[in-house]
């Protein structure tokens, strides 16, 4: 976390994470990402990860495009 707080929810339980804090997902682990206000996080992710998992929508970002 660069600034705020947010948790992530998985469906055993739950993860609050604050700044300077860091948490790592293992691949393939269901989990939604929330906070009650805004907050900074920085993601790193392999390159060819996909946003929506195998699920192919609407909110599906393009891959590997940088910002």
């Amino acid at each position: 976390m660069i600034d705020g707080e947010m948790s992530i929810i998985f469906r055993d339980g739950e993860v609050k994470l604050s700044e300077g804090e860091m948490f790592v997902i293992p691949k393939g682990v269901e989990h939604k990402t929330y906070a009650e206000n805004e907050c900074q996080a920085m993601l790193v992710e392999p390159k060819g990860v996909v946003n929506t998992g195998e699920t192919s929508s609407e909110l599906t970002a393009a891959n590997d495009v940088w910002i």
